[in-house]
């Protein structure tokens, strides 16, 4: 694809290698054919998605750059990453089920002997751009080389945080595969991805991985990596069935009906790992709040609580106004008033859905006060100590 001309010096611009490419040749003729590509771009479920901050610049800037939210999107010390090894990944699992969250959206599913790597990221900033873009929070708690031989990598949708040039590149140099959905994989060509290694589904489409069944499931975002959104790559959820486990992963998306459709026709799930994170009322149609999130594994489990909601999208990078902890405290919250079993790492923390759960509020010793509107006060007198009341705090319980 050509550079970009300077409007100034008529000048071509390098365009940076993290842009990737846009869909081209017998990809796009696919991308044409796919019933959930109309009007020259991919359509979300239940209609259209605004995918812009809604209301006034002025009123986003005003939440955005206050001083005490800024204060607030960000960890008060080190956050305690747990420091994996090789070795313990390289410990058979005991039920033949075990996650590793590394932050973000980025998840090691070791599923009845075979490793799935969910939306690797390992870069610095989910950026086209060394110096600028949103930073990691912690580093990654366990070396790209050290998880050791990884079965297929599965991509969500081609945005930054999710889909990360030096991550790919380096796993470009192994003997995995690439799950992702329609259109995406012209990004993982263009970055040294042999076509051979990759499967590029549409929604509700499904490849064999050895044992595994992988489906691509539908989800409601968006798309876009350069300068202008083709809007030509899809986002997706996925399903990874085994033979005797399956675990979901929700990639980006805001609330739907959908979550039930997925669930009568690939649930129940024994972990789901859900997006809580990064949610703001400026685009509450493309992320999920906490409260959501525990909805949408609820809907997946067939209506009631059952097995293990790992929340994802969270912690690792500050990509919205809310405190960087609030997705973690509030989860926590919505999970216990539900009565659904919510597991909450630390960051590199292995565990087992079958096993015990790790429950510790640990972003606490490194967070500021979360507050929890909706909590009823104890002991409160009279009206004024209603309202402070409502906004308890972490560090009360």
């Amino acid at each position: 694809m050509a550079a970009p001309r300077s409007p100034r010096t008529g000048l071509r611009v390098p365009r940076p290698a993290a842009f990737g490419v846009d869909p081209g040749g017998e990809r796009m003729a696919r991308i044409r054919r796919s019933p959930h590509f109309r009007d020259g771009v991919f359509q979300n479920p239940g209609g259209p998605a605004r995918t812009r901050p809604s209301g006034s610049a002025r009123a986003f800037a005003r939440v955005y750059f206050d001083r005490e939210s800024r204060l607030g999107r960000a960890p008060q010390g080190t956050v305690p990453v747990h420091a994996t090894t090789l070795a313990d990944l390289a410990r058979p699992s005991a039920t033949g089920l075990r996650l590793t969250w590394t932050g973000h959206s980025s998840v090691l599913a070791e599923i009845d002997g075979q490793r799935v790597l969910f939306d690797p990221v390992w870069g610095e900033r989910c950026s086209p751009f060394p110096f600028a873009g949103p930073k990691r929070l912690h580093p990654a708690p366990v070396p790209l080389a050290s998880l050791g031989p990884v079965d297929v990598v599965v991509i969500s949708h081609d945005h930054y945080d999710h889909l990360d040039l030096p991550t790919i590149k380096a796993l470009a140099g192994t003997d995995t595969l690439f799950a992702v959905p329609l259109g995406v994989g012209a990004h993982l060509e263009h970055w040294g991805v042999p076509a051979g290694r990759l499967r590029e589904l549409d929604w509700h489409e499904s490849t064999r991985v050895g044992g595994l069944t992988l489906t691509a499931t539908p989800a409601r975002h968006f798309c876009g990596r350069g300068l202008r959104n083709t809007q030509h790559t899809l986002w997706a959820s996925w399903v990874v069935a085994g033979e005797e486990h399956r675990v979901y992963h929700s990639g980006d998306t805001g609330y739907f009906d959908g979550f039930r459709d997925i669930g009568a026709a690939h649930g129940p799930f024994d972990a789901t790992m859900i997006q809580i994170g990064a949610y703001a009322e400026f685009w509450p149609d493309i992320h999920m709040t906490p409260e959501e999130g525990i909805r949408a594994h609820l809907d997946l489990q067939g209506g009631a609580p059952g097995g293990a909601l790992l929340p994802i999208h969270w912690g690792t990078f500050n990509l919205a106004p809310h405190a960087w902890a609030e997705p973690g405290e509030w989860t926590k919250d919505a999970a216990e008033e539900a009565g659904q079993a919510v597991a909450l790492p630390r960051p590199g923390e292995p565990f087992e859905p079958a096993g015990k759960l790790p429950v510790e509020p640990w972003w606490r010793a490194v967070s500021g006060p979360i507050a929890h509107p909706w909590r009823r006060p104890r002991g409160a007198q009279g009206a004024a100590e209603t309202s402070r009341g409502d906004l308890d705090l972490a560090g009360d319980r």
